[in-house]
Order: C-alpha cells, then sequence, then structure tokens
C-alpha cells in the first residue's frame, strides 16, 4: 500500500537551513500530485509547495516563495518508491510547524491543489522549530 514517511526536521535559529525528505513508496510516479503541508498549534493546514509528477512543475505558497525548493527524485535501484525534498533556507519563526508530505494519486488534473481536504495520502509528519 502507499506509504509516505517523512525526515529531516528539527531545531534551527532565524536564517538556517533544514532538508526534509519524504519517502513515498508506492505512489504513481506519472500522474500524482506531491505536496509539502505545514500546521501550527492552533492554526489549520496550509499548503507550502506541490509537485506534479506528470508536469513537473512545483508550485509555491507566496509565504515561502523564494526560500523553499521542492524536488522529486526517482531513485533507479528501487521499485514503486520517489523521494520528495524540501529545502528551506532563511527560515523564520513563523516557519515553526509540523510539517506533512501527501500525495494525491491519481490525479488527472493538470494542475495540484494547496487545499489539503483532497490529499488521500499522509505521512506522519516532522517537526521544524525555528528560533529567533
Amino acid at each position: 500500500q502507499v506509504q509516505l514517511v517523512e525526515s529531516g526536521g528539527g531545531s534551527v535559529q532565524a536564517g538556517g537551513s533544514l532538508r526534509l525528505s519524504c519517502a513515498a513508496s508506492k505512489v504513481m510516479a506519472s500522474m500524482s500530485c506531491l505536496a509539502w503541508f505545514r500546521q501550527s498549534p492552533g492554526k489549520e493546514r496550509e499548503g507550502v509547495a506541490t509537485f506534479h509528477t506528470y508536469k513537473t512543475d512545483p508550485v509555491y505558497a507566496d509565504s515561502v516563495k523564494g526560500r523553499f525548493a521542492i524536488s522529486r527524485d526517482i531513485p533507479e535501484s528501487t521499485n514503486y518508491l520517489q523521494m520528495l525534498y524540501l529545502q528551506m533556507d532563511n527560515l523564520q519563526p513563523e516557519d515553526t510547524a509540523v510539517y506533512y508530505c501527501a500525495a494525491l494519486s491519481p490525479t488527472y488534473a493538470l494542475t495540484c491543489p494547496m487545499a489539503p481536504a483532497v490529499y488521500n495520502y499522509w505521512g506522519q509528519g516532522t517537526q521544524v522549530t525555528v528560533s529567533a
């Protein structure tokens, strides 16, 4: 079955960088949306960045444009595995949240939504804490 496992969270000071990884197994490689979401205490889960596996075009929330980069890799030595990354630079305290990897699979749309409700697979989340 589909499985998403995040790693790479941690604590950094403002201005620092972190790279999140998500091992996505058995997610359709050709027509899926892969995405990163985040949720802070008392706030709704919000979309951070999306990646359409067919168009391979990244889309970012305005709050992270120019600081975060989403990318996808398909390791040659494995079957049914995709690696999704989120490079986060110039982190700020407002970026503190639990970050989730998610997949919408399969999808027949050519754009990936930022709305979390439509994603059908989720990882367990990884904590990112940014101190001032």
